[in-house]
């Protein structure tokens, strides 16, 4: 049976692959994207693009009511959207701070909040699915926001998770490795090497890899997890 599905930063990297993996189950998937153009082969696979700012409530609201008109009331939301603005701590500007952690975890606060509005009101249940990073794990230098941010979404995902277990609303993180998107692409070719180092599997992540892991825990397979932290990271954050 189709689903509504939103994935929020679902026109680049590992949003795209998700966006692509609900499609092809045959779930109604819409995405957002922040600047640019919606990517062409997402609208052939039928999905529906929603320009959002997630800084913004406003934005937020409208996004939401928008999918709500063209597909009805949102069922499994993918909050994947993030940012990083890297330094050292002593070099690192309290607007930098403070934005990677608006973006990374204050907006999926909103976006969560939002959707599970609408999941009660349909007595259906639902699935979200946090984008986590197994930064917020094992933690990085020159990454204090970064990690701060991303290993907030796995306190605040648990927690709701317990909120709303009763009304057979699942929430799950998933906390990707080194993956290839553009990201990683602007990382120095000699830290690449000594990331994957560290990496059980000695290779860095497809973001497909990433999709389908989402993709498994918004299934009806996966009716019984919730509140888990699903690190997809080729062993990196093993021990942590």
């Amino acid at each position: 049976m189709s689903r509504s599905v939103l994935i929020i930063g679902g026109n680049r990297g590992i949003g795209h692959a998700t966006v692509r993996a609900f499609a092809q189950r045959g779930d109604s998937v819409a995405f957002t994207y922040r600047t640019g153009e919606p990517e062409p082969d997402l609208l052939f696979l039928g999905a529906m693009p929603v320009r959002c700012d997630i800084t913004d409530p406003e934005q937020v609201e409208s996004a939401f009511r928008e999918v709500e008109a063209d597909q009805g009331p949102v069922e499994v939301l993918v909050a994947n959207a993030g940012i990083s603005r890297d330094n050292l701590l002593l070099r690192m500007s309290e607007e930098d701070f403070a934005a990677v952690l608006e973006t990374n975890l204050t907006a999926s606060y909103r976006l969560a909040k939002r959707a599970t509005r609408s999941m009660l009101k349909a007595k259906r249940g639902g699935r979200i699915v946090l984008v986590s990073s197994a930064v917020a794990l094992r933690g990085e230098a020159g990454q204090t926001n970064y990690a701060a941010s991303k290993a907030g979404l796995i306190g605040f995902g648990r927690s709701l998770a317990r909120e709303i277990g009763s009304r057979q609303i699942t929430v799950n993180i998933v906390t990707p490795g080194l993956t290839d998107t553009a990201m990683a692409a602007a990382l120095p070719e000699d830290r690449v090497k000594e990331i994957l180092r560290d990496v059980p599997l000695g290779r860095i992540g497809n973001p497909e890899e990433i999709a389908s892991t989402i993709s498994f825990l918004a299934s009806e397979e996966a009716a019984y997890i919730t509140g888990a932290v699903v690190p997809v990271d080729g062993g990196i954050s093993m021990g942590h």
